[in-house]
């Protein structure tokens, strides 16, 4: 059935295209914080264990709302490992110690790098594919990743 919500075909493409980087690197985030939820040692293991089990959480239900809006433009959203892999900027977790002052700073980097990402989005969605919905989408996720990042940057010993 064709789609007809006043955004060309190829506009379209090209913002699930972004989108699908986007959910790539969400998933990746959720895998990591998840990571760090599983695998915390140290004295303050309960409190972390209980502050990245809220984080991944939130990650959970952003993945799922990026899904859903690629699928709501008219595209498929990829929904591999593999695709993962190959569309996120993001780096699998290379620490060698599980301490939470190492999770939180390696989680803060890759939210940080989300935000930059998102902002360029916005901007991109609206003046280079026309597509208000998703910039206002992209704003959406821009919020909730400062939210998190400030909460990371609040557990920071500096």
């Amino acid at each position: 059935m064709k789609i007809a919500i006043g955004i060309k075909e190829d506009n379209r493409q090209s913002v699930a295209n972004e989108l699908a980087k986007v959910l790539a690197d969400e998933t990746v985030l959720y895998i990591k914080t998840k990571n760090a939820h599983w695998n915390i040692e140290g004295e303050d293991f309960y409190d972390k264990h209980k502050f990245f089990e809220s984080q991944f959480g939130e990650l959970d239900q952003i993945i799922d709302s990026v899904a859903e809006r690629i699928r709501s433009i008219g595209h498929y959203a990829p929904a591999t490992l593999k695709s993962y892999l190959s569309l996120t900027h993001l780096t699998e977790s290379t620490k060698e110690k599980n301490d939470s002052q190492g999770f939180i700073k390696e989680l803060l980097e890759d939210h940080q790098s989300i935000i930059i990402l998102l902002r360029e989005h916005i901007k991109q969605f609206t003046n280079d594919f026309h597509d208000v919905g998703s910039s206002d989408f992209a704003t959406g996720l821009l919020e909730i990743h400062e939210k998190m990042a400030w909460f990371l940057r609040s557990h920071t010993k500096n």
